[in-house]
């Protein structure tokens, strides 16, 4: 598939989101959020909504989390959620994360799919039970290896179905996250041509399924100087490479960049704020 670089995804919004996983501690957490959302208020653009960044900390952080960014345009996520409430020891159940001030829900990522068994069918149950709780999932996809577009799109898009358990009404209220499993913590993302490639054709079939316009962003060693290389994809989810928050600010300038209709190659400078 041939396609131009830098055109705009189906949605009508960039998204620019992190999760920390688990790297750091409660004290360094509430550090790298001030100094994250310094990033954000150095950047009055964002208030336009074109742009929306959100972030991801540990459970223990959400609190903590939803004070220091009341206010502010970024939205607040958490890693995991419950399938329901009720007697599940050691889970957390959607309905509390809504009280939290939780505006999505990472379900599904590759690790806990590998690491913690869960299967298409858990996965299913807690997009749903986020969905009821009215959390965005943000339901994570990616196929094992990479080298065929058109293959990697077909596993992706089943993924997405039989989260949904085939209802597309629900899936037209999720945001994708696509993870290549084999990009996760490599040295570098998933070349640009190939990401494009794969989401191009995953849209072509969420299209004809009835979920146009889905919200499809890229994570797997995402960091600065991509965004702008991709093509139809709706933003980043990064790692790492935000634990540094002045990355963070360079990929929301590359967004704003893009939302406002500059060529991709118009440099980014921190705290640049667009007219």
């Amino acid at each position: 598939m041939q396609h131009s670089p830098n055109s705009q995804a189906p949605s009508t919004r960039i998204l620019v989101g992190v999760s920390t996983k688990m790297y750091l501690g409660y004290r360094d957490s509430q550090d790298w959020l001030e100094r994250l959302l310094h990033e954000v208020d150095t950047r009055p653009a964002l208030a336009a909504g074109r742009v929306v960044p959100f972030v991801i900390p540990s459970f223990p952080v959400l609190p903590a989390a939803a004070g220091l960014l009341a206010g502010s345009p970024v939205l607040l996520g958490a890693q995991n959620c419950g399938w329901a409430d009720g007697p599940w020891t050691g889970e957390v159940a959607p309905s509390m994360l809504a009280e939290l001030g939780v505006r999505l829900v990472e379900i599904g990522h590759a690790e806990r799919r590998q690491h913690f068994h869960e299967d298409d069918a858990m996965v299913a149950l807690k997009v749903r039970a986020a969905d009821d709780a009215g959390i965005t999932p943000l339901l994570c996809v990616g196929e094992h290896d990479g080298g065929n577009p058109a293959a990697a799109a077909d596993v992706v898009y089943r993924q997405i179905e039989s989260a949904v358990d085939g209802d597309w009404d629900l899936a037209g209220r999720l945001t994708i996250a696509y993870e290549p499993v084999w990009a996760i913590g490599a040295a570098e993302p998933a070349d640009a041509a190939y990401v494009s490639d794969v989401v191009q054709r995953l849209r072509a079939q969420l299209t004809a399924a009835g979920a146009p316009g889905l919200p499809v962003i890229y994570g797997g060693s995402a960091k600065p100087g991509l965004l702008p290389t991709l093509d139809g994809v709706s933003g980043l989810f990064l790692g790492r490479f935000a634990h540094d928050p002045a990355n963070f600010g360079t990929v929301l300038d590359e967004a704003l960049l893009l939302a406002e209709g500059f060529p991709a190659s118009v440099p980014a400078t921190a705290g640049h704020v667009l007219p």
